[in-house]
């Protein structure tokens, strides 16, 4: 990417002058393989750091994320402990839903939880405008990241519209997901609706992070692996096309990533992707096959190995770089995020190894 400036980005933006545009994980995402390789962790901001919990004290996980000095301080965090080559930008993907003024809490030990689950027609057209939806709080956590940041990119992070929808019709987290898959088969009318004013929102979300200083963004997908891959095409890409739509017109990269997808990953590229991110279940040389080729990567590190003794874990780091290679760029990461009870220095040390072997 070049260092001259980039339409429809502010000139004091990271890839206009040029501060992350030949950073290893702008590189990689172009599929380029000179210099060394990049490497950042899915919830690496978060429980697995001190620092993290002693910010977060008596603070709730909304707040936290809609204080701009705390968000910018946490997304800095890992950074500077771990020395990855990539931030990513501390939120949930519930944040736009309060944003909008959907009733959302963040309940310790359950996760997300509406008021008022969205389950009919009536209860999509009362859902407030997205034109209407305020993001100065998430600019300005941006910009506070960005000025820190120096060369380093900080990735932008939405919900995907089919996790986002199905958070808004279950009411909160679910096992099987059994209620928005009837729901986009019993009215499909309704869950169009609903799927396209939730991917009107995640668009958005992201467009205000990336035009306030991100240099990359990811689309979230973690309930998708729930649905065939009929469904997940027919019901779910569409409303991910939409999202992405949002910021296609950015010269920056788009990743896709979602749990339990390794079927949907040529639909989840199709989506408007320019990488996809592949979970823990899927060898990175077949997630390559599958994607023709061409794809820039991201994965896949199994994060149950965390845990295990460093020869067994760099066995497995190794094994992750060896399969990546073939692909024309891979960006070095876990196959979900960081487990809550982590070593953080296992994650300093997996750093260490992925910057010391050569691409």
């Amino acid at each position: 990417m070049s260092t001259e400036a980039v339409p429809a980005l502010p000139p004091e933006h990271p890839l206009t002058d040029g501060r992350t545009a030949d950073s290893p994980l702008l590189r990689a995402l172009r599929g380029e393989r000179t210099g060394s390789r990049a490497v950042w962790f899915m919830r690496q901001a978060g429980r697995s750091l001190p620092e993290y919990r002693a910010a977060r004290e008596g603070v709730g996980m909304l707040e936290s994320c809609l204080r701009p000095d705390l968000a910018a301080e946490i997304t800095l965090q890992p950074v500077r402990r771990h020395h990855v080559d990539a931030a990513i930008f501390f939120s949930d993907i519930v944040v736009p839903l309060r944003l909008a003024g959907v009733d959302v809490d963040i309940v310790a030990g359950r996760g997300p939880v509406l008021d008022t689950p969205v389950r009919t027609a009536a209860d999509v057209a009362a859902l407030p405008s997205v034109d209407d939806v305020d993001f100065t709080a998430i600019r300005d956590a941006v910009r506070l990241t960005v000025a820190e940041l120096g060369t380093t990119p900080l990735i932008g992070f939405a919900g995907a519209p089919f996790t986002l929808a199905a958070y808004m019709v279950e009411g909160g987290p679910s096992r099987d997901h059994l209620g928005p898959r009837t729901l986009m088969h019993a009215d499909p009318e309704t869950w169009r609706a609903l799927t396209s004013w939730a991917a009107d929102l995640s668009g958005a979300f992201l467009r205000a992070q990336l035009e306030a200083g991100a240099s990359a963004c990811q689309l979230f997908d973690s309930w998708a692996g729930s649905l065939s891959a009929a469904d997940y095409e027919a019901q779910a890409a569409p409303a991910s096309a939409r999202a992405f739509a949002h910021v296609a017109d950015l010269p920056v990269p788009r990743l896709h990533f979602g749990t339990g997808t390794s079927e949907l990953l040529p639909a989840m590229h199709a989506a408007g992707a320019t990488a996809v991110g592949v979970d823990y279940r899927l060898p990175l040389d077949e997630a390559s096959r599958r994607l023709g080729g061409d794809v820039p990567l991201q994965g896949n590190i199994d994060p149950a190995l965390l845990a295990a003794p460093w020869e067994v874990l760099e066995e497995h780091v190794r094994d992750v770089l060896r399969r990546g290679d073939v692909a024309p760029g891979h960006v070095v990461n876990l196959g979900h995020g960081v487990p809550p009870h982590t070593d953080p220095d296992v994650l300093t040390r997996i750093v260490e190894l992925v910057h010391e072997v050569p691409q």
